[in-house]
């Protein structure tokens, strides 16, 4: 079986847990590839993602491993199942970077989704008009062609919301983010109106951060926080100018859930947050 030359973030993450699972039951990778007749590298490309592993083989380790934690070997065996392809973000592959595709097939997964942003509203809440504006702003600046490709793309990521389920979305801005004017007075005026229609849905939250908020609230790099059909799968993207990334480290989890708390604590109520917005809306 050819290696994968780049693997999903999700491919990436099976591995991890399936190494996990054998470290915490003190099995050693030679000790595991015999059981399954294979070598120790081929053991770490299966760890690394970089080669696929069947849902018989995982169930195979499972028993090896003692974990009897049914839901998570299911929940395993359910990112195995998956293939390249099934997805739309996967239309845009060798169009746009492993990054775009990662936080969308990320959002398409999740159970949950929770975000908190200081310099921009969350991307999946973005109008066409503002994506452009941000993306026109790159430098050096990109192709006309690429920001289209990206806009697109963007919008294409908001059709999740439109599922007759869709995971549920706590979003907390900054009201620094909330006035900025990304592409001009109108730009920034009919972002914020699509965010109070947005957010009237039953499964989107949005909340404040207000400036006379006085805690510090580190979130320079924009995390988000995507919810796992267990624990155990919760994933972090986190966006920075040098590109974005995802953490998957049960402390670094940790971390971040409590940042996302402090947030909230420090965020206005959904219907105080309407009525700053909105007054914003009128000051522009």
């Amino acid at each position: 079986m050819p290696l994968r030359d780049n693997p999903t973030a999700r491919q990436v993450r099976l591995g991890a847990e399936l190494r996990k699972l054998r470290e915490r039951a003190g099995k050693t990778a030679r000790e595991t590839a015999g059981l399954l007749s294979t070598d120790q590298a081929k053991m770490s490309h299966i760890e690394s993602g970089r080669i696929g592993v069947s849902e018989e083989r995982i169930r195979r380790l499972a028993v090896f491993y003692a974990c009897d934690d049914g839901p998570l070997v299911d929940a395993l065996c359910a990112i195995a199942r998956e293939s390249r392809g099934q997805g739309w973000w996967d239309e845009y592959r060798g169009v746009l970077g492993p990054d775009f595709l990662d936080i969308a097939e990320l959002e398409h997964h999740a159970a949950y989704l929770r975000s908190v942003q200081v310099v921009n509203v969350p991307g999946i809440l973005q109008t066409e008009d503002y994506i452009r504006a941000i993306h026109g702003s790159y430098r050096p600046v990109l192709p006309v062609d690429v920001v289209d490709r990206r806009v697109e793309f963007r919008l294409r990521r908001q059709s999740l919301l439109e599922q007759a389920e869709p995971p549920s979305l706590r979003a907390i801005v900054h009201e620094a983010a909330l006035r900025m004017r990304f592409g001009g007075r109108e730009v920034a005026k009919g972002q914020l109106e699509h965010l109070l229609e947005t957010s009237a849905r039953p499964s989107v939250t949005v909340r404040v951060i207000p400036f006379s908020c006085e805690d510090y609230i580190e979130a320079t790099n924009a995390p988000m926080y995507a919810g796992g059909v267990v624990p155990q799968l919760d994933t972090v993207h986190l966006d920075s100018p040098a590109g974005s990334y995802v953490v998957g480290a049960e402390a670094e989890l940790n971390r971040y859930r409590q940042l996302l708390d402090v947030a909230e604590g420090a965020s206005l109520s959904e219907a105080e947050s309407r009525k700053l917005i909105q007054r914003i809306v009128r000051e522009i």
